[in-house]
């Protein structure tokens, strides 16, 4: 099998704006909390060699989504808000709360996704706030909080926003109301993706949306995009099969598991992982054994091993979860990032 990396060519659309999600990595929270790190338990990962503490990784994963709340790079903030409301970390949730009046709209949006993901009713009046706020894209984001808050009279913000010309804010709005699990808005989601002013990344998130509601009738259309000649369309078409996750699904996923881009066979073994299917695993071995990423440039380089330690949370054999402890220390933030979210992912599962 040919071994390439991510071909550069790209969709006319692209991957969503102002949305941190998938690689966001596509590929992405603390009030006077310190550096407590989370209960202990779990133990040793059996067989792994060498033994690997899940105790001890878990706390280099606290720390490193804790301190990645605080950085900088507002990327690295909105991922790690992610990674909070993907893991449960309910400790860090008042850090998420302070971040909804961030300077950076992604990291506001990101915010109040988790606030709402996590039901953190203490955090309802911030939502409220933003409201008011200059993004268009983070007041739907407010309004999906509010929604998983118990407020549903808010989901008509949501379908009204699909309508928007704006063409990020319509595919946020489509990715927000499969996520808010609308059952209703299926026929909007239709529409946004059928009509001929929806830009591609709005076609591709309505999509996805439509298959994370369970509609069986979108499998065609994800079936093409899993045959588009742009990579990123194939990812994203991955994803979506990851969504509808029925046995249709889960054939077409263990096909993509030999296309030629590695990214793209590492995004079908987290997504099958994530079904409880591990037959990814020796696609994300590869990476290792046959040394993937040696003689790639950085960029490439930290998005392959991003993808990989995303597999391996999914996936959380101990053969795989021996090799995070290089990713804590990987020298890119995102790859930090995507193995702290790995162990705690991991964790979960023993």
């Amino acid at each position: 099998m040919e071994k390439e990396h991510c071909e550069p060519k790209t969709s006319s659309g692209g991957r969503i704006g102002i949305l941190v999600h998938g690689l966001a990595l596509a590929c992405v929270m603390l009030l006077a909390l310190g550096c407590e790190a989370p209960p202990a338990g779990g133990g040793i990962f059996p067989s792994a060699t060498p033994a690997v503490d899940i105790n001890d990784l878990t706390v280099q994963a606290y720390k490193i989504i804790l301190d990645s709340l605080s950085d900088n790079d507002p990327a690295i903030r909105a991922n790690a808000i992610e990674v909070v409301a993907q893991t449960g970390q309910i400790k860090l949730v008042p850090k998420v709360q302070r971040l909804l009046e961030d300077e950076f709209a992604p990291v506001r949006f990101a915010a109040a996704l988790a606030i709402g993901d996590l039901e953190y009713t203490f955090g309802a009046r911030g939502l409220q706030r933003l409201f008011k706020d200059t993004d268009s894209n983070v007041k739907i984001a407010a309004c999906y909080g509010m929604v998983k808050l118990g407020s549903v009279k808010y989901r008509e913000v949501l379908r009204r926003a699909v309508a928007s010309t704006d063409q990020t804010v319509r595919a946020n709005a489509a990715f927000l109301l499969g996520k808010s699990r609308d059952a209703e808005a299926l026929k909007l989601l239709y529409w946004a993706m059928q009509d001929k002013d929806s830009a591609d990344k709005a076609v591709y998130q309505a999509a996805e949306s439509i298959a994370t509601l369970g509609d069986d009738r979108i499998y065609p259309k994800l079936w093409t995009m899993l045959l588009s000649v742009y990579a990123d369309v194939r990812i994203t078409g991955v994803r979506a099969m990851g969504a509808l996750g029925n046995q249709d699904a889960k054939n077409a996923l263990i096909r993509m598991l030999s296309d030629k881009v590695i990214e793209v066979r590492l995004a079908a073994a987290e997504q099958l992982g994530m079904l409880g299917d591990k037959d990814g695993e020796p696609e994300v071995m590869d990476v290792f054994n046959l040394k993937l990423t040696s003689g790639l440039e950085p960029v490439d380089r930290e998005r392959v091993n991003v993808l990989t330690a995303l597999a391996i949370g999914r996936i959380a054999t101990p053969a795989l979860v021996k090799h995070l402890p290089q990713f804590l220390k990987n020298e890119s933030k995102a790859v930090r990032i995507a193995a702290a979210r790995a162990v705690l992912q991991s964790r979960m599962q023993y």
